[in-house]
């Protein structure tokens, strides 16, 4: 499941060829402080601000997105959620690492990063330092509902994260859309992958709120598993996977989207005539 040799084109579609990924879950070694609800798709750590690593249960295919939304958060600590890739098998680890950076990292064929919009960017080797600028704000859904990496094309709308509903909800979505929050605000969405390039290497990408920043790291080894790494660290507490449609879009996503984008705001969809579990599923994701 963990590497494809021949990278597929942009936008080649999910199929027989390249089946669609299996959804994300937790894996069951973590760090001493963390504890995985029983779906496996949220982790919080209980205390201290250490302790924190989780990793994926099953190695990233080439293209799939470890997608974490940020659910709670913890005034009184200085950092924040860590993430990245690790050609280390989890179940080797005993004990997991106190921390991602530097401790995970030390071990060897692993990347990790602290979470920030700018300065995790390397540029391609005997190119100028320029390729790694700050990316320009991301388009709005309705002009680009489709992120491109290298040569993988993701639906962004579930990439985006989404404020609570209330009556000021389609402001603050605007503002998650656009990319202007902090990075590690709550219900922040961030995610990891990695793209095979023809040299047998690869390269991991991070994406915020539906924005790619750009390889973060180059010449990891495609051909072997990458499991995703998350350190719950310091001021962030509890985050939940989010999972992704790469074909086509489900009757219920479809749905969701042509409702959302028919009110002002998330509680007037309260007041329409519809089913109550599709009016939650609209609300809420």
């Amino acid at each position: 499941m963990a590497a494809v040799s021949d990278p597929m084109e942009l936008g080649a579609p999910w199929g027989p060829a390249r089946p669609e990924p299996s959804p994300t879950r937790f894996h069951r070694v973590h760090g001493a402080n963390i504890r995985v609800d029983p779906s496996g798709t949220r982790a919080t750590r209980v205390e201290s601000f250490a302790h924190g690593v989780c990793f994926s249960r099953e190695p990233l295919a080439p293209g799939q997105i470890f997608l974490v939304e940020i659910e709670e958060k913890e005034l009184g600590w200085c950092g924040h959620l860590r993430l990245g890739l690790t050609a280390l098998d989890p179940a080797s680890l005993a004990p997991v690492p106190e921390f991602s950076l530097p401790d995970l990292v030390s071990l060897g064929h692993t990347w990790v990063f602290a979470i920030t919009r700018h300065h995790n960017r390397v540029p391609r080797e005997g190119r100028p330092a320029a390729e790694a600028a700050v990316p320009s704000r991301p388009p709005a859904l309705l002009v680009e509902p489709y992120l491109c990496i290298e040569q993988f094309r993701i639906p962004r709308d579930r990439l985006v994260g989404r404020s609570r509903p209330g009556l000021y909800s389609h402001l603050l979505d605007q503002l998650y859309e656009l990319n202007v929050l902090p990075p590690t605000a709550r219900r922040s969405r961030l995610g990891v992958l990695f793209c095979p390039r023809p040299d047998g290497t690869a390269d991991m990408h991070i994406v915020i709120n539906g924005e790619d920043m750009g390889p973060s790291a180059r010449g990891l080894p495609a051909a072997q598993p990458l499991y995703a790494v998350v350190d719950v660290f310091a001021s962030t507490k509890s985050v939940r996977l989010v999972q992704l449609e790469y074909g086509l879009p489900s009757l219920q996503t479809l749905c969701r989207l042509v409702i959302q984008r028919s009110v002002v705001h998330r509680l007037a969809i309260d007041g329409l005539h519809l089913p109550k579990g599709l009016k939650d599923f609209c609300k809420y994701e």
